[in-house]
């Protein structure tokens, strides 16, 4: 979490430069608290599009894996399919 707040700052701050810090989550904050107030409403935004991305994006992953483990139809029947469609289709116009 530290990780990604850190990366936030950063953008926000327009640095372009790695940093690798080990801190803890109070210093964290005495950090933010010192940001001025449009910067901190500028990071909430950051980090809560960054969680909804991520949580959206491991949801489509099981999504899209739940639907391509499924069951397929071969073409033999698919045309099966397609013969009962316009069948039950004359049926209903009739």
């Amino acid at each position: 979490m530290a990780a990604l707040i850190i990366d936030s700052l950063f953008s926000l701050l327009n640095l372009n430069m790695e940093l690798k810090v080990d801190i803890g989550f109070e210093q964290l904050l005495k950090v933010i608290n010192q940001l001025p107030a449009a910067k901190i409403i500028q990071l909430k935004a950051e980090l809560s599009g960054k969680s909804r991305t991520n949580e959206k994006s491991a949801y489509t992953g099981d999504f899209q894996n739940f639907l391509l483990s499924g069951p397929v139809m071969n073409d033999h029947q698919y045309e099966n399919y397609k013969e009962a469609r316009t069948r039950l289709n004359k049926w209903r116009t009739k």
